[in-house]
């Protein structure tokens, strides 16, 4: 199998192609195509944990990119998905549905600490390598006022858990234990790490 010199991303996060560029590694998106339902891979089922909910739907969202890649050209390039979600206890909070969805998110949060997962899958030809990623993330105390001005900036929306930590929701994070990029959306050691063990060498110089 030759080297390939770029992955194919399937995700549609802006902040996941900024932490893959930062590491040295070309991609190019592979998104769902109109007639596929890519939402209902997120759905929560009963029983689920925080960590096996996000590994699960890293997984599915996996099957499905290569299901989309089989039989187009260019397929000999490593797949990379990964999926974050925010875990207040064991309650899985996903994206909200709307403004006062984000409120009622960020209200649960502030003033208490949560944990944040991101899970990884790769896959190249019959290799597959996965990763999760546990994080802990403090939130000092929040008004209503500051919760109201923070959902009408529009940043929440979108995000799991209501809030982006590389965005304006920074002032209110007191601390963080684990990954800042697993938090972001892609923890970048262990994506290297993955895309290493399917063979795609990662800060290649030409």
């Amino acid at each position: 199998m030759s080297a390939p010199d770029y992955i194919y991303l399937a995700s549609q996060s802006p902040r996941r192609r900024e932490l893959l560029t930062q590491i040295g590694v070309a991609h190019e998106l592979l998104l769902p195509t109109p007639d596929e339902d890519a939402e209902s891979l997120e759905v929560v089922l009963e029983g689920d944990t925080p960590a096996v909910y996000v590994q699960r739907v890293t997984t599915l969202k996996l099957i499905a990119a290569r299901a989309r890649l089989a039989g187009a050209r260019g397929q000999n390039r490593p797949i990379l998905c990964a999926d974050t979600t925010v875990a207040l206890g064991d309650t899985i909070l996903g994206k909200p549905e709307d403004a006062e969805d984000a409120k009622r998110m960020l209200r649960a949060l502030a003033g208490g600490t949560h944990r944040v997962f991101t899970a990884v899958a790769v896959a190249w030809g019959e290799k597959t390598a996965q990763a999760c990623s546990e994080s802990v993330v403090t939130f000092s105390a929040m008004s209503e006022d500051d919760i109201a001005a923070y959902v009408a900036s529009g940043e929440p929306m979108g995000k799991a858990g209501a809030y982006g930590v590389q965005g304006r929701a920074a002032a209110f994070i007191a601390r963080i234990e684990g990954s800042y990029s697993g938090i972001m959306g892609l923890p970048l050691f262990e994506t290297a790490q993955a895309l290493r063990e399917v063979g795609f060498a990662c800060n290649k110089t030409s």
